[in-house]
């Protein structure tokens, strides 16, 4: 990756300093600053150990995603209309964005070079995709090693995690709802599903799914099926409330016998470390969880 004026001139700027005694010497002199619109990219960034000089959205990246941004971070305005005066402000080294703000990418490349990297290809196995997509931020942060350290982790806890499940768990139906009647189920070519599979749980949804691993349904489609419902927070505003007094929630089987499953906030369209924070959660809940002896 070719050095930018930007960092160049830091570099001499901290070389000048340290020669007059006037700075610490650098951890990573060479590595250089990196911003993102994209949250999949921000929290595999941090996973390496680098802290991205801007994201977008930060407190709904909080709510979202789960986890929080090293408080370094700056907060650069919504994903799709960034401030790009404060982008430019900062001066990145690179850009980094998905497919979804590839029409950004003109605009973005006034300011530092962009790459642009996909995710949750259709006919693609998930998994692989997780962790090229792992290396190849590695390989542009300058953090090769790391990017393996993250993806042997994350392997290994996987392993570690399956071995905690109970021996009997019936097949599970993720969820998260867009409103009170409506809901995004997750099944094939998703996060969540890979996860599972990982596991080795079975999937109660074998319905059609989009790019990224959903289906839009209203909540009479899942009436009908066999399974264990875990609902993954956030409930969008008022939901909570209105799923009290809904008959159609109420008879939900999961919700009628008290074994529905409620996750904290995990990035359904995350990387390896949201596959891990899903695990965690998900294995931890079914560990607490009635199950048959």
């Amino acid at each position: 990756m070719p050095d930018s004026p930007a960092r160049l001139l830091r570099c001499v700027l901290v070389a000048l300093l340290l020669a007059l005694g006037l700075a610490p010497m650098p951890r990573a002199l060479a590595q250089p600053a990196i911003a993102t619109l994209d949250w999949t990219l921000a929290e595999t960034l941090v996973a390496l150990g680098v802290t991205p000089v801007g994201v977008a959205q930060v407190d709904a990246y909080h709510a979202w995603v789960g986890t929080h941004l090293p408080e370094a971070a700056v907060d650069l305005g919504l994903r799709s209309q960034p401030n790009l005066e404060l982008l430019a402000n900062l001066a990145p080294d690179h850009l980094l964005i998905s497919p979804m703000f590839a029409n950004l990418a003109p605009r973005l490349s006034h300011i530092a070079p962009v790459t642009t990297l996909p995710l949750y290809t259709p006919g693609r196995e998930t998994w692989p995709q997780l962790r090229d997509l792992t290396h190849e931020v590695g390989r542009l942060a300058e953090r090769e090693a790391a990017a393996e350290r993250l993806i042997a982790k994350t392997e290994a806890r996987l392993a570690d995690l399956q071995q905690r499940l109970p021996e009997r768990v019936p097949p599970l139906l993720v969820v998260q709802f867009m409103d009170e009647r409506h809901v995004r189920v997750f099944g094939e070519g998703g996060l969540y599903q890979a996860v599972m599979a990982r596991l080795g749980l079975e999937n109660a949804w074998h319905g059609e799914t989009n790019a990224w691993g959903f289906s839009l349904v209203g909540l009479e489609q899942l009436a009908g099926l066999t399974a264990r419902l875990v609902v993954v927070e956030p409930y969008p505003v008022g939901v909570e409330t209105a799923l009290a007094g809904s008959g159609l929630w109420q008879q939900q089987p999961s919700v009628r016998d008290d074994s529905l499953i409620t996750l904290p906030p995990v990035w359904s369209f995350g990387a390896l470390p949201s596959a891990i924070r899903f695990a965690e959660h998900l294995v931890a809940a079914l560990e607490e969880a009635p199950h048959d002896d």
